[in-house]
This record gives structure tokens, sequence and C-alpha cells, in this order.
């Protein structure tokens, strides 16, 4: 009974108390006219101001109101003070560690110098309006995160947003979006437990391998010549024992940044924009829907925000998904354009390995250059602990990452003696440690009207590389590619310096020698298929234009999406936004394509353990969560990858089952000696291709036995791909559970999977199938009437749990269902069921 009275108290009581009043006139100080904000039955804020800088002062008192613990939880993070905020928590103290080693927020305050008076003017309005929110207000009264952190450690009242607050956000955008980042260290580690980098190789096919169409072809771009630097090898240690522990402590660092955007394989994105010759309304239609970490709130604040009078003095009139804590649209359109993004997925990282001894570093081996590390010492405030001091180490390439954090000395020398050369190090080059302007990029494409302005944002949206497709009220659809990229010589050395292994800092010839020029930058406009699709696949053919990588999403969801287009083209149908979500909703599984012929072929003499594969017979490859047949295939795959690949890999570089496993293990299906079927646990024998693919049948039938059912006609995908969003702060297991079931909604079953158009993506290395990661919202932007157009995002427009925004989006997401999205006045006027008015 008496857990039943503080559930009611917390709920009613402290739950409710932050709540806003949607429909009150509050004032703003600051402002320099009347603002109203009307917002629909979502929630959707449409804002109407008469100056730019009133508009986004609007925007950052609403963001405020409704997701402000979102935006300090974020700004801690980015500054390297979580810790502040959440107590003596060692995560928090390790994530701090390795963000002010990168020093996000110093590269923050140096763009704030950079970017445009424009911008600053925008940045500082956002700011003014949300100081104007917290002003006079206790943290209890701003979130319920702060009434039950209070219990823990104290809460002081929020400091005053401050403009670089925002900037350094896009250092977390730009983090978690990086590129290859994870196949670098991925290799060296493989070659840790192979030692041969054939296999490794192996492990890593090229883009080529899985046969899918890259986003533009061939003849949009002329051939560059490669920087070549003829040498001899360069040798790296690899396989010692110092090169892997090095290796090791600086994965362990990095994995250490909380995920606040998407990382991994399945974090991707699917876009594509059709022709209005190809659409029944005679205009283009545009399709994003990115595949991001599903959270509670959910990472989009959608918006509307409109100046009461177009013009260069007021250019805005714009809808579409926002970050709480940034002022304006991310993705979205105006009244002239349409754009998406998806991840460009190129190379801008690189590792590089270091010789290091006390504080000097090797610059140049053969000049025998020994150079000054730079040094500096963080000091990490601890909510009710002691400071923690922290040195940071960089050379030339970037910061010392592998020193980072006290999870095992890196041991041994590149000698005998331990003197000669010191000890290794890794350091992290990233483009995003540089300042940029892409904060103008934001505010440029959000005034973009034709192919000509998106590529003049494009050349100052440096992090993190995007593609960007686009159409136009006028007719146009198009590509840009934008993004600062490294170019990277030619070495001839040991392992490719093409970016995809770690490289040695002690040879200035493996060093980045400028970028990419925008101008270079793939675009298209108009092709003559009718449509472009981006869906994080490789942008030209390999030698085409400049070097953005490598290491791509192998491109099975992208030609899926092709496949579907090219149909309905071939079937004479003109595109409706209908046909548009129903696209994204396809769950059709290349995985089961390529697999499930062979499997049917593979011969079990027992009924019982035959009964699983009875079902893949006749299957269509959907992945809908009630089909049978996707849950026992999907657990076939689970334990394929084990059976093969476990037993040759270090645990921490199992495989996911994403795009490039599929690659992987499609072309081994045609190599039944290759030498990764054999179990290298099993001596003295040597397992075969059809022992694995048997063995990995019937422990499926027996897992779903125990997982599901004895009977496969119980058996249903969703029941074992849940999506089960969590909180950041308060919806983990160290949280008492009456405040953990509160802020986090309930499960919901999905259909979908990793490397599917429908990319609920899940990670086989876990064992579970559990959904990470997923179209963080759909939209849909039809150009011949914008207010036909359609959204959705994961969670809703609030980040109060007590909120009936809160999470009201999910069940219709999950359902793959949308929202009208209106933009014209006339249809935010009818669509209205609250206004409030912010004055001066």
């Amino acid at each position: 009974m008496l857990a039943v009275v503080a559930t009611v108290t917390f709920t009613v009581v402290t739950a409710r108390r932050p709540l806003p009043d949607h429909a009150a006139t509050e004032q703003v100080p600051g402002l320099s006219g009347e603002v109203t904000v009307q917002r629909d039955a979502q929630g959707v804020p449409h804002v109407y101001a008469s100056t730019a800088e009133d508009l986004f002062a609007a925007q950052g008192f609403l963001h405020a109101q409704d997701r402000f613990f979102e935006m300090d939880y974020r700004r801690h993070v980015t500054s390297g003070r979580l810790a502040e905020l959440v107590g003596d928590v060692p995560a928090a103290i390790d994530a701090d560690k390795v963000i002010r080693t990168f020093g996000w927020r110093d590269v923050a305050e140096e763009e704030w110098n950079l970017i445009s008076p424009e911008s600053r003017s925008y940045l500082q309005a956002y700011a003014q309006g949300v100081n104007a929110y917290l002003a006079d207000r206790a943290p209890e009264d701003l979130a319920v995160e702060y009434t039950v952190l209070g219990v823990t450690v104290d809460v002081a009242d929020p400091d005053p947003w401050d403009p670089v607050d925002s900037l350094a956000w896009l250092k977390a955008m730009a983090w978690d979006l990086r590129g290859n980042y994870d196949d670098e260290l991925a290799r060296a580690k493989a070659y840790s437990t192979l030692e041969d980098v054939e296999l490794v190789d192996e492990l890593f096919p090229a883009y080529a391998a899985a046969g899918n169409t890259p986003i533009l072809a061939e003849e949009d771009l002329r051939a560059t010549d490669a920087d070549t630097v003829a040498r001899t090898s360069t040798e790296l240690p690899w396989g010692t024992e110092a090169l892997d522990a090095a290796i090791e402590s600086a994965t362990a660092a990095l994995d250490s940044v909380p995920v606040l955007v998407g990382r991994g394989e399945a974090s991707g994105s699917n876009s594509w924009v059709v022709s209005g010759d190809l659409t029944a309304s005679g205009e283009p239609l545009l399709a994003n829907d990115p595949h991001l970490s599903l959270g509670a709130p959910g990472i989009w604040s959608q918006v509307s925000l409109h100046c009461e009078q177009v013009d260069d003095s007021c250019p805005f009139d714009v809808s579409g998904f926002s970050f709480a804590g940034f002022p304006g649209v991310i993705i979205g359109h105006n009244g002239d354009l349409a754009w998406g993004l998806t991840n460009l997925g190129a190379d801008v990282t690189d590792f590089f390995v270091e010789r290091v001894r006390n504080d000097t570093w090797l610059r140049d081996a053969d000049a025998e250059e020994w150079v000054d590390m730079e040094s500096r010492t963080e000091t990490i405030r601890v909510n009710g602990g002691d400071p923690v001091e922290l040195p940071v180490r960089s050379t030339e390439h970037g910061p010392v990452v592998s020193d980072v954090l006290d999870v095992g000395a890196v041991v041994g020398s590149p000698t005998e003696d331990g003197t000669e050369f010191g000890e290794y190090a890794v350091s992290l080059a990233w483009t995003a440690l540089e300042p940029g302007r892409t904060a103008d990029a934001v505010f440029a494409l959000g005034v973009a009207s034709d192919a000509a302005d998106v590529t003049e944002a494009a050349a100052l949206f440096d992090v993190p590389a995007q593609n960007i497709v686009f159409a136009t009220t006028d007719g146009h659809i198009g590509y840009q590619a934008p993004g600062r990229v490294p170019v990277r010589r030619d070495v001839d050395g040991p392992v490719p310096s093409d970016g995809t292994w770690p490289r040695p800092g002690w040879d200035p010839r493996f060093d980045w020698t400028g970028y990419v020029d925008p101008a270079d930058m793939p675009r298209a406009l108009d092709p003559e298929e009718g449509f472009i699709v981006a869906a994080n696949q490789a942008v030209l053919p390999d030698g085409v234009g400049p070097e953005l990588g490598k290491d791509w999403d192998h491109g099975f969801r992208s030609e899926r999406i092709r496949t579907l287009l090219t149909e309905q083209i071939s079937a004479g149908r003109q595109f409706t936004v209908e046909d548009m979500n129903e696209i994204m909703l396809d769950d059709w599984s290349p995985f089961a394509a390529a697999l499930v012929p062979v499997l049917l072929e593979m011969e079990i003499d027992d009924p019982y353990d035959a009964a699983g594969q009875e079902l893949l017979a006749g299957w269509d490859y959907r992945t809908d969560a009630d089909s049978a047949a996707a849950a026992y295939f999907n657990a076939v795959w689970r334990n394929l990858l084990s059976a093969t690949f476990w037993d040759d890999l270090p645990a921490d570089a199992l495989p996911s089952g994403g795009s490039r496993w599929l690659v992987v293990v499609r072309d081994m299906l045609e190599r039944p000696d290759d030498p990764f079927w054999d179990d290298r646990s099993t001596l003295n024998v040597l397992e075969t291709r059809d022992e694995l693919l048997t063995r990995a049948l019937v422990t499926a039938r027996h897992d779903l036995t125990v997982e599901l059912s004895k009977d496969p006609g119980d058996w249903s995908w969703g029941a074992l791909h849940e999506l089960s969003l969590e909180h950041p702060v308060l919806g983990g297991p160290d949280v008492p559970g009456v405040v953990r079931d509160y802020v986090n909604p309930g499960a919901v079953e999905m259909a979908g999977g990793s490397s599917i158009v429908n990319a609920t993506g899940w990670d086989a290395s876990t064992g579970s199938f559990a959904v990470q990661t997923g179209p963080s919202m759909r939209m849909v932007v039809d150009l011949a009437d914008l207010d036909a157009s359609t959204w959705v995002t994961v969670t809703g427009t609030s980040g109060h749990p007590a909120s009936p925004h809160y999470d009201d989006q999910l069940s219709a997401w999950a359902a793959g269902e949308t929202f009208a999205w209106p933009f014209s006045r006339e249809a935010v006027a009818e669509s209205a069921e609250d206004t409030a008015t912010l004055v001066p």
C-alpha cells in the first residue's frame, strides 16, 4: 500500500510539477515584438515572429520549456562535465576524461569566432530565450530528473545557457557519425588473433564485392590521380603485446563516450528523392528516415519557424526536425526546397601509432626527430566527490587517447632495452577537432531555394560529413556531398595507407596533406533515371572522383530501395506520398535471400530438429513482427556468426551481423574450404561449411524452444525483436524501479532488422535480438503540396515523462503510421489545438 501511495505521489505531484502551459501568455525579455505559438494535436509548435532573432529566441524558450533536462545533459556531456551533474559515477568520470582529452568545448569556443555575425546573433537570441525560461525557476520546476538526482547529489540552479553550448553539440553529432573509426580499430584487433593481413582483408570486403550501386554513376565525375609516394616498407609492429595493449586501451577510452546520436554499423539512414516526371502530382517527392540510437525522449524536436513577412531581414519559413539545444531546423523543408540527410560515411578519422619517450614523440624516424608533446591538465569536478586531475597529451596528429583510462599499462617497447623508442601510444586525428562553420551551414540550408544554395551551404558543412538529397518546388531533384574530408598519400607499407588501418606516426609521409576541395565534392542535378537514392552506400565507383573513404555500408538497403522504385516505374505506376511511406516500411531481408537457398540444402535427419528449417521453405523473406520464419532465420544467422567467427576474433571484435558480415558470409558460401569455417577450439577436427550451417540450424531450433516455445507455430520475430526505449540518466538498472518504469516507455515489438530498409538494427555479438537503432523519424515531403507531407518521430515532442506528448507518437511510429505535417498558415491554424503568446 505504501508503495502505491509513493508511486501516486511521485506521478501526480513530482512528475507533473515541471509541465508547462502551452496556452499561456509568457513574458520573454529581449523580444522585439509579439510571437505566436500554435501547437497541433501532437504538441508540435508552429512559431510566428517578425524578426529572425525573435524566432530563435522563441525556439530557445520552447526547447527549454519542453526539453531542458535533455539540453542540460547534452551540454554536460559535450563539455566533459557529466560527473558534475550525476555525481561520482565511474562511467561519467571516464566519459569526462575522454571528452576533455578531445577538447570538444575548446573547439566550440574557437568556432564562435569563426562563424558569421548572423549565426552568432541567432545563437545569442536562442540562448536568450532559453535563459528567459530558466529565470526564477527552481530545478524541480524545470524537470523531474533534477528532483530524482537530488536524492543522491546536490542539485544547484542550472548555469545560464551559453551560445557555445549549442556549438559544442555539433561535436557530439560529428563524433557519433564519424565514418570508419570502428572498422579501422577492428582491423588492428582482428590482426592480433589472425596474424594475417589477407585473412583480415577477407573480413572487410571492398564495397564492390557487394555488387550494389553507388549513389552516383561514373559519368557524373572525372577520375582523379592518386597522390602516390613510392618508398620501402614502413613497418608497424603488428601483433606485438605492446601495440595490442595500446589499441585495447584506446578502444576502451573511446567506447566510454556516451552515445548521443547513433553509433555502429546499424546507425545509417535512408533517403531518396523522385522526380516529378514519375509522381502523380507532377512535382518531386522526398523521403528520409535517419537510423540513429533510440531513447526516451527521442533525439528530434519537431518545429516550424515562420517569419511573418519573409524577406532578407527575416528569411526563415522552415519546418522540420531540430535538436533541443540548437536553433533552426536540421532536416526538413522551407517554402522552396526540401532536404534530407544521411551519414556520408566518409573517412574523417585516422589513428596514429606513436613512439613516445617521456613527454616527447618521434616525429620522423629517418631524421631521428623527437619533439615535445603538447601537454595540459584538466580538472574534472565531481558532484559529491573529489576532483580528478587529468593530464592530456597531444602530438601534431591529435590527442593521445591510449593513456586516458587506467585499463592496463601500455606495455613493451619497440626495442629490446626499452629506452631507444620508448613506448607505443595511439593518437587520433579527426576533422572535427579543427574549428569549422557547420552552424552557418544549418542556417544556410534553412533558407536555401535551389541547387546553387545547397552547394554553398555544403561548403560550410564541415562535420559531420553527410549526404544531402534535395528537391525544389520548381521541379528539380539533386544530391550534394558536403564535409571536410582529409587527403591521404598512397604510401607503400605493410598495410594500406588509405585510412583503413592505423598508421605510423613516426613517418611524415602518412600525414594528411590537406582536405578535398569543396568544389570537388560529388553532386548531381536531375539525373536521367529520375531518382536518387542515398542510404550510406558508396558515393561513387572506386577510382572515380575524390577519395572519400573505403568503408561504406554495403548497400543492401539502397539496392532494395532502387529495386522498389524501378519496379514501380516499369509498371507505369506513378508515385504518391503513400508509396514513399510504404517503401520506408519494407522489411524484405537480403540476408535471407542470400542464405536460405543454401540452408534448405542442408540435411537434418531428426524431424524435431528440422521443424525450424521447414519454416524457411516457401518463405517470402519478409521480416514482419508476426513472422515465425523471420524469428528462426535470425536465430540461425546469430548462431552461424558465433560458430564461424567467435573462435577467430577477440571478444571486442565479434561480428555484429550487419551488411559487411552478409558480404563476408555470402562469399564464403562459395568457398567450402575457407579457413574461417574451421572451429579452432576443436583440436584435430576440421569442420566444413555444411557442418557449421547444419549446426546453426539445429541450435537455432533449440534456442527458440527455450526462448519462445516448443511449437514453431508460436514463434514470432517481434517477440524477440523488441524496442525498449531508455532514459539516458534515469532509465538504467541502478535506478529505483518506480522511477525507471515511469521514464522508460513500454517495449514495442518491431519488424525489420539490420541492413533492411526498415532498419531496426540489432547486434548479433550480444546474443540478443533487441532493437538498438532504428528510424529516429520518418518524413515524406510533397513538393506539389507541402501541406500533404507527412512526418512522425519515435517518441514525441516533450521531454517531460508526465506530458501526454512524451511518447504519444511511439505506437504510431512502431506501426509505420505517420501524421499530417501542416505548413501553410491556413493548415496550421486548422490543426491548432493550443495557442500561446510570447511577449517582450
